[in-house]
C-alpha cells in the first residue's frame, strides 16, 4: 500500500487542457442514468470523488434536491478553483484534497460516487475503496465505475499503431500507476471489502464508427497527447518517434471506417448497518 505517495505525481492527463475535456466529456444523460440505477436519491448526503471541473458534483445535486448537500473532491488547485467559481452554490462545496491524507473531516454521506478515478491509482485501489467505505453512513451506497482494457480496443489499425499503444498503455501501467483493466476489479474489491447488495452493470463508454464527433476526437487526441507523452515511451515504431505516432492516431480516429469501444463496468454496493 502506498497511502503516503503524493498523488500529484500520477495523475496521467495533467494538463492546461485538461478542464475542458473534462467539461467536454461529461454526458448529463449518461450520467442520469448511472447514478440512478446506482440508487442515487433526494435527500442524500453525497461525496464525488475526483470531481475534476466540478460539473458532475453541480449535476448530483441537481438529484439529491434542496435539502442535501453534495460535496466535490479533487487535488488539483486549478479545477478545485474553476469548480468554486463555475459551480459552487447553496449545497455545493469544494475541496482540494489529496485522496491519500485524511479525510475525516469532510463528514459522513449517504453516497459515494468514485468514476474515472480508480485507474490512475492501480497499487492503493482497494485501500482507497477502503479508506471511503470509512466514510459512509450505515446503509450508505458507494458506486465505482470504471474503464476496461482502457484506449486498446479498436480495429482497421495498422499492427505498427496498435503495437505503439499497446506499449506506450504498458510503460504507464508500469511505471506510472495507471491501470487499463480497474473496471474489472471493482466488483471483488466490494465483496472484499464486505459490502452488502452489490450489483454491476456494463455498458460502453467509447464508441467511436464513421465520422467521429469533435468533443470525441478531442477527447481521444489529448488522451494520445498528454498521456503519451507522460509515459516516457519513445515510440520506436516510428521513425520520427512520438510526434509521427500522434499523426497516425489522429489519421485513425478520423477514417470513417475504423472503430474504437471502451467498456465501462459500474458496481454498487450497499454499506452494513
Amino acid at each position: 500500500m502506498r497511502m503516503n505517495k503524493i498523488i500529484k505525481a500520477s495523475y496521467i492527463m495533467e494538463s492546461g487542457d485538461e478542464i475542458k475535456r473534462l467539461e467536454k466529456k461529461t454526458s448529463p444523460e449518461a450520467l442520469k442514468k448511472q447514478v440512478v440505477w446506482a440508487g442515487l436519491k433526494p435527500g442524500m448526503r453525497t461525496l464525488d470523488v475526483g470531481c475534476g471541473s466540478g460539473k458532475t458534483t453541480s449535476f448530483l445535486k441537481q438529484i439529491i434536491g434542496f435539502d442535501a448537500d453534495a460535496v466535490g473532491l479533487d487535488y488539483s488547485t486549478e479545477r478545485i478553483g474553476f469548480a468554486k467559481e463555475n459551480y459552487e452554490a447553496e449545497g455545493i462545496t469544494f475541496f482540494e484534497k489529496d485522496i491519500y491524507d485524511s479525510l475525516d473531516d469532510l463528514g459522513r454521506f449517504d453516497f459515494i460516487w468514485v468514476r474515472f478515478f480508480l485507474e490512475y491509482h492501480l497499487e492503493a485501489q482497494f485501500d482507497i475503496v477502503k479508506k471511503l467505505k470509512s466514510l459512509l453512513n450505515p446503509g450508505g451506497i458507494i458506486c465505482l465505475a470504471d474503464l476496461d482494457h482502457n484506449n486498446l480496443s479498436h480495429y482497421g489499425i495498422s499492427r505498427r499503431l496498435e503495437k505503439a499503444l499497446e506499449s506506450s498503455i504498458s510503460a504507464l501501467e508500469k511505471h506510472h500507476d495507471f491501470d487499463p483493466y480497474a473496471g474489472r476489479k471493482l466488483y471483488t474489491h466490494l465483496y472484499d471489502l464486505g459490502f452488502a447488495d452489490i450489483n454491476v452493470e456494463v455498458t460502453y463508454h467509447h464508441l467511436v464508427f464513421g465520422a467521429v464527433e469533435e468533443d470525441e476526437e478531442f477527447n481521444w487526441l489529448q488522451k494520445v497527447a498528454v498521456g503519451g507523452k507522460f509515459s516516457g515511451y519513445d515510440f520506436p515504431e516510428y521513425e520520427n518517434g512520438f510526434e509521427e505516432f500522434y499523426r497516425d492516431c489522429r489519421d485513425f480516429f478520423r477514417d470513417p471506417r475504423s472503430f474504437t469501444y471502451t467498456p465501462l463496468i459500474i458496481c454498487r454496493g450497499i454499506s452494513p448497518s
